[in-house]
């Protein structure tokens, strides 16, 4: 197994046989997904440097957890399943068998995605204000759903993907790039619920809930694998479930408090 996590890590740094060039437009395409999602939030980087720091932790320690806490966990949650069950009864009823291994998903990667945002709000005496922490969230998670992104548009050129398969199939073959720009987005909006969450020292409610919603994104591969949702609906389904997360927490970033008027000029503060 051991040997299984080190090849999933490193396999977001080597893509052997892929050009440099692809490389290069894979990490545009990444970056510009980023910034298309995370715009809307309007996230003070240039004035608060730090969180550029938060969206690089983010990268390398989601990215980590999964390789080295994710894969092992739903490994050992199969063989655990397998011991008391046989394979044809896993698969008959793997709408429920398939929750644990979705639940340890969502709650390793929002954990991890929460870490550097937990660090920056130690360092500043435990003391944001709602909508920083949720600016702090949404840049942690717009930095591992690049990241992300990055790895899958690479493995994608590497299958051999080229703007001829968009002439022979249409946009049937752009859905891959459209999946990692609603996730992105999705991993923007989820974190920015649970850093807004923490600020509101709520953070363990906060993140379970960012891991549960999390857990309903990634639960489409069962619905696919069971054949109750096409390739085609399961992208659409991480897109609506993508637009409406983001409705609600730029609610929350750009909604008018109520009663006195509150400074949100140094954001940090509460």
């Amino acid at each position: 197994m051991l040997q299984q996590m080190v090849q999933f890590f490193i396999s977001a740094f080597h893509f052997p046989g892929l050009s440099g060039e692809l490389i290069l437009v894979a990490i545009g395409i990444g970056l510009a997904f980023g910034a298309i999602c995370l715009t809307p939030y309007w996230p003070p980087m240039l004035a608060k440097p730090r969180l550029w720091i938060v969206g690089i932790m983010s990268a390398f320690l989601t990215w980590t957890a999964i390789a080295f806490i994710q894969i092992p966990l739903q490994s050992w949650t199969g063989q655990a399943l397998s011991h008391f069950w046989g394979q044809f009864t896993l698969l008959r009823w793997l709408l429920l068998a398939g929750i644990p291994s979705i639940l340890f998903s969502g709650l390793v990667q929002e954990g991890a995605k929460l870490v550097p945002v937990v660090f920056y709000w130690y360092c500043n005496n435990r003391n944001f204000n709602p909508k920083f922490g949720l600016i702090a969230g949404a840049v942690s998670g717009a930095g591992f759903g690049v990241f992300e992104a990055i790895w899958v548009h690479n493995t994608i050129f590497a299958s051999g993907w080229t703007w001829s398969a968009v002439e022979t199939s249409g946009l049937l073959a752009l859905l891959g790039f459209w999946e990692r720009f609603f996730s992105v987005g999705f991993h923007v909006a989820v974190s920015a619920l649970a850093g807004y969450g923490l600020a509101k020292r709520l953070g363990w409610q906060f993140y379970l809930i960012a891991s549960f919603l999390h857990g309903m994104a990634n639960y489409s591969a069962i619905l696919l694998q069971k054949g109750i949702l096409t390739s085609v609906q399961v992208e659409i389904y991480i897109a609506v479930l993508a637009v409406a997360m983001t409705a609600v927490v730029l609610w929350l970033r750009w909604r008018k408090i109520r009663g006195p008027k509150q400074d949100f000029t140094n954001l940090e503060s509460s």
